[in-house]
């Protein structure tokens, strides 16, 4: 069973760039899936981001398009979310799901990490 653990959450300003990493503790196979979700206190878990893992291709939500950015070193079996120009907004647990659909619905994923925080204050 492939676990996932994101790190890289802390308190930053708004305007500031992070860097959040999942590593997986095994294989991700080719056919899998990655996505970045987020949740703030009080309100739904939201989608981020996804990566196929073979092919690259990306997805972001609307909310992030311009300003987070996911990558991958398959070798490393790592997923990056670099976010730039936090906003307040952007306050959350961060957290890192594989699946094997290329869905931004969280329930298309079944193997999630144990989230991340991230603040940013204005």
């Amino acid at each position: 069973q492939v676990q996932l653990v994101e790190s890289g959450g802390r308190s930053v300003q708004a305007g500031d760039s992070l860097r959040l990493s999942c590593t997986a503790s095994g294989r991700i196979y080719s056919s899998s899936v990655m996505g970045w979700f987020r949740q703030a206190p009080g309100r739904e878990r939201e989608f981020i981001a996804l990566i196929r893992w073979h092919s690259g291709t990306t997805l972001y939500a609307d909310s992030v398009k311009g300003r987070f950015t996911i990558s991958k070193n398959n070798a490393e079996n790592t997923v990056w979310l670099q976010m730039n120009a936090l906003k307040p907004e952007d306050t959350a647990t961060y957290y890192c799901a594989r699946g094997s659909q290329y869905s931004s619905n969280q329930n298309d994923y079944f193997t999630w990490g144990q989230g991340t925080q991230v603040t940013v204050v204005s």
